[in-house]
Order: structure tokens, then sequence, then C-alpha cells
């Protein structure tokens, strides 16, 4: 009796900061998307209307969620990830262009964007295979094997001109490096950005050479397994021409509204009449978003106060760019709440995770900690202009059905699995 009372016993903290963030979002989505007096929060005609019937549409979805068995989502995994994965490969065939990006289905007046929900199926999947008795992290083999499982989606939406919900799936080396993958392919990993970033800010040569004063510490710091002086030679060989690879690339593999925003975060360029243009261009978003931030300052200047949301200087504000809306309208200390918001559901999620009987629930729910991790650092650095523009939403608060759901499906998933935690003994 005892177990079937315990049976749904769910985590309310994460369901009352996923409530906080839903309806405080669709509070900014308001004052980022009205216009001229709010007569109706049902009119189709304007984004917030729209917004309501997706947040309705949602819980309506929870519900759904939390009726199947909690062992559905283990047992399914594959056969959602293929489903995810079908829907993906459709879109070369079924899929609407919008703002250049083949990567939503057209139903009548509405839009659906299959990457959103790609994210969950993904978790899934991971999880599946790495749950499995004959999997072991520390094999090439299953290393190989696990990250084919976050490749192909990545790719099919990297091919769809969708790099932004591509770089997402990076999350998942966490849940690896949690599993069992060496701490040196982390390590490599942060290398290699760093090695990027200084090639493209100082050149190569310059990366090389703060390769070889890294590689001498580590030469006469380390006393164990050493190596010999030949073996540091080929690593910084490679490493110098990483960098010119990264150069290459940047100058030929990208395109040229993505270069001019790596080049105007870095200040690459040195023409003022180019630069003064690309202010104009690529960064008018971003200064917008800059400046409403600031003009917010402690408090913010009130609920549908902000001049520049109400004027609609930022563009497209209501999706991407809603924190902007946030920082001017609420000032440092709504910044902050939202800022506190994401990071207690994050380590909650992290503490429910470690508390699971299940490897499969516990993977899942690092799953779910990385992708709104990754989410969250990305879309408030890059209204802030610590990172490059990269379009991808701020989870349960931004404009969208696609992505409110996707994320609510996402989390949920792993709040039934929290909750059957208590059978799995």
């Amino acid at each position: 009796m005892l177990r079937d009372q315990r049976r749904f016993k769910f985590d309310w903290v994460t369901i009352i900061i996923f409530l906080l963030l839903v309806g405080f979002g669709y509070v900014n989505i308001l004052s980022a998307s009205h216009v001229g007096e709010v007569t109706s929060y049902f009119d189709l005609d304007q984004s917030y209307g729209k917004q309501t019937i997706f947040i309705g549409l949602t819980f309506v979805l929870i519900i759904l969620i939390l009726s199947f068995e909690a062992k559905f989502y283990e047992r399914f995994a594959s056969i959602i990830y293929l489903a995810a994965i079908l829907a993906l490969v459709g879109l070369f065939i079924f899929g609407k262009d919008v703002n250049g990006a083949r990567s939503w289905y057209g139903i009548g007046s509405m839009t659906i964007q299959p990457s959103e929900f790609a994210k969950f199926a993904t978790a899934l999947a991971v999880a599946k295979y790495i749950s499995d008795m004959q999997t072991n992290m520390q094999t090439i083999k299953d290393q190989i094997k696990v990250t084919a499982i976050i490749v192909v989606p990545a790719l099919l939406i990297l091919l769809q001109n969708d790099a932004g919900s591509t770089i997402v799936y990076l999350a998942f080396f966490f849940v690896f490096y949690r599993e069992g993958l060496q701490q040196v392919y982390l390590v490599i990993g942060f290398s290699l950005i760093i090695l990027a970033v200084l090639g493209l800010k100082f050149g190569a040569l310059i990366a090389g050479l703060v390769t070889a004063v890294v590689l001498t510490i580590a030469y006469f710091f380390r006393k164990k397994k050493r190596g010999s002086i030949f073996q540091y030679i080929i690593i910084l060989l490679v490493c110098i021409g990483f960098s010119y690879g990264v150069k290459l690339f940047y100058e030929h593999g990208l395109k040229a509204h993505q270069q001019n925003r790596i080049s105007l975060w870095l200040r690459l360029e040195k023409d003022p009449a180019k630069l003064e243009r690309m202010k104009k261009e690529e960064a008018y978003n971003l200064i917008q978003s800059e400046q409403a931030i600031s003009s917010g300052g402690w408090t913010g200047k009130g609920f549908l106060e902000g001049t520049r949301t109400t004027g609609k200087f930022v563009p497209e504000q209501h999706t991407d760019y809603i924190f902007s809306t946030v920082g001017e309208e609420w000032g440092f200390l709504g910044s902050s709440f939202v800022v506190i918001l994401f990071v207690v559901l994050i380590l909650r999620i992290l503490f429910l995770a470690e508390s699971q009987k299940s490897q499969f629930s516990r993977v899942y729910g690092y799953g779910v900690a990385s992708i709104l991790f990754i989410h969250f650092t990305i879309n408030t650095g890059m209204v802030m202009g610590l990172i490059p523009t990269v379009g991808i939403p701020l989870p349960f608060f931004s404009y969208g059905g696609s992505g409110l759901w996707g994320f609510t499906i996402l989390l949920f998933i792993f709040i039934k699995l929290d909750s059957n935690k208590i059978n799995e003994w």
C-alpha cells in the first residue's frame, strides 16, 4: 500500500520553478509582442495570444506525459528516437523555409519544429544505450556508438541551416563524462576551443607559441609518464595545424553573416567603414539588446514601460532576445531572479539525478540538466554580448509552441522517472 501511495510523489520544487519560468516568460512575451492596447489574451493575431494557447496545451501535454508508466520511456526510447530522426529527415522533402532555415513543418498558419523534440528523444536514446548492461563507456567501441547517437540528429539539423540547435548536442558530452568517459576528452575539447579562439584572434603562430609554453611547463612539472620530447613536438605541430584549419574554415566554410558575428565578438575587423556597416546589420540586434538591458538599472522601468521593448527596437525580442525584455523592464533584480531560477532548476535536476536507483533515469536526468544548461548559458550570454550571436531560445521563456512543448516533455519525463524511483528498489 505504501508503495502505491508514493508512486506519484512528484518533485514539486522542480514543478514550481517550471511554473514560475513559464509564467514570468509569458509576462515578458506579452510586453515584447503586444501592439497597442491588449484587448484579449487569446488574440491569435498577436504572439502573446498564440502563446496563451501554447501554454494551455502544455498542461494537457503534462497530464499525458505523467499518465504513462515510467518504464514506458525506457522501453520505447529507441522507437521515439527513430521517430524523431524520421521527422528531421522529412524536413528535406516537406519542410518549410523560415528565415533561411528549413526546420519547420507548416500546418495551416502554424509551424512545428522537429529539432525541439529531437532533444528529448536523443536524451532518451543516450540513456537507453548507456544503461545497457553490455555498454562500457571506457571502451572506444561504445564511445563511438553513443557519439553516433548524438551526431546523427545534430548533422541533420546542421544541414537544415540551424547551427544554433546543433551546438546544443555538445551538452551530451557532460553526460558521457559522468558515466565514465575519460577526463582527457574534456581537457582536449576545452583546449581545442581555446586554441581556436587564439588562432582566430592572434593567428596560428601565436596559438602555437602559447601551446609550446604550456607543453614545456607540462614536460618539466610532470614527473611520471612524462613521455618523449618527440611526442610533445608532434602535439605542438598538430595544434598549429588545427589553428590553421580553424582559420581556413572560418574564411571559406562559414557564411558571411556567421563570419561577421564571430568577427564582432572577437573584434577582428579593423576597417572602420566595414565595422560600422556590420554594427548596423549583424550586430544591430545585439546592440539594441545590450542597450535595453543596461537601461533597466537596478529595478527596471516597469511592466509595459520599457521604451526599447514597446518601441520594438530589438527585432524578434519575444523569441531569442526575450532576456533583454527582462533586463529593461525588471532590471538587475528581475534578471537575477531569472538566473537564480535556472541555476536552482539545473542544480535540482542534478541532485535528483544522483538520487536515482536506475542508471537510465540518472543518465536521462543528466541529459536534461545539460541541455537546459547549454540553452540558458548560450542564450543569456548571447543577449549580453558575452558570446557570438546564436539563435537558440531561452527554455520555458521564449515564445514558441515547439520550444515550450519540447522542453516541457524533456523535463516532465524526468519528473515522471523520478517519481518512480521508490519502485526501483
